[in-house]
């Protein structure tokens, strides 16, 4: 007789709660919920960087021991080898987009352990408003943690020979360092969906890193190049960040319209290299569109 006045009261219980569900007003602001997600999980990647910061130290030391060594390796360097500047200015540029790229490429890193511990499955299940609230989260944390880490260098070089910038010149070189970082992270976050696990991505970015940088103008100007690779140069994205970089670093005057990039098909202003690094974000963005709707489905 208890069990089934029990029973009883149990449901009535889930009754009343299901109406109360029922009847309490939903947020209808998609914009706001997205908004509470990203910053949410955006804040859960800062709080495992404050325990475990030594990311962000390696991140800083690593380009900080570049401009020391390759600094002092090519200070006896033949006047005119490196366009007859001193090579502290002509390496800061690199080390700074370098230090983007490498940050940018181990985005998808977090992504993949949390697949593989689980966290990534929990939070498809969860209800929230969008799932590519995952991704908008990592591009955030990833952003903010290069943009500390190329202010750190851009002040670093200054105060190792390399001019500082202007206003407008430090404003170029963050749109120019954003619009590679959000390429190159998108193309990470990809691969960490892609890719079985850790130790694949860890091997996509080996195998890519440092050939992607001598592949580039950091280290050296493209006529002191083969004509072979004058050509991949060309071709690398990290070049189209690098050179206008240089070129705000070694003339004070310049313009959208100032030319800043000669390859052997021609010769790039500023604004044209701006729209080559948007058409290279909106590339890999379009590429990993289909993998992330079959991943969040």
């Amino acid at each position: 007789m208890s069990q089934s006045i029990t029973q009883k009261k149990e449901v009535k219980f889930l009754n009343s709660t299901e109406s109360q569900l029922q009847e309490s007003p939903r947020n209808p602001s998609f914009l706001g919920d997205f908004s509470q997600e990203t910053l949410a999980l955006t804040k859960r990647l800062f709080i495992q960087l404050q325990r475990r910061p030594s990311t962000l130290i390696a991140g800083v030391i690593q380009p900080f021991m570049w401009l020391i060594l390759f600094g002092a390796l090519f200070t006896n360097a033949p006047e005119g080898l490196f366009q007859g500047i001193d090579y502290a200015k002509f390496l800061a540029p690199g080390v700074i987009v370098f230090t983007a790229f490498s940050g940018a490429l181990n985005a998808g890193l977090p992504v993949m352990f949390d697949r593989e511990f689980g966290f990534l499955n929990r939070l498809l299940v969860a209800p929230l408003a969008s799932r590519f609230s995952i991704v908008a989260a990592s591009t955030i944390y990833i952003v903010a943690l290069t943009s500390i880490q190329t202010s750190v260098i851009i002040i670093a070089s200054s105060l190792l020979g390399a001019n500082l910038p202007g206003i407008s010149g430090l404003i170029a070189i963050a749109t120019i360092v954003f619009l590679i970082v959000l390429g190159v992270t998108g193309l990470s976050l990809g691969l960490a969906f892609a890719l079985p696990g850790h130790i694949e991505l860890i091997a996509v970015i080996f195998v890519t890193n440092l050939p992607l940088l001598f592949a580039s103008t950091a280290l050296a100007p493209l006529s002191f190049m083969s004509e072979w690779l004058q050509v991949i140069s060309s071709l690398n994205p990290l070049t189209y960040a690098i050179e206008p970089i240089r070129y705000i670093y070694l003339n004070e005057y310049w313009s959208i319209g100032t030319s800043m990039m000669e390859t052997p098909w021609g010769t790039f202003s500023f604004g044209i290299i701006i729209l080559i690094l948007l058409a290279f974000d909106l590339l890999i963005l379009w590429a990993i569109q289909p993998l992330l709707r079959r991943r969040f489905a």
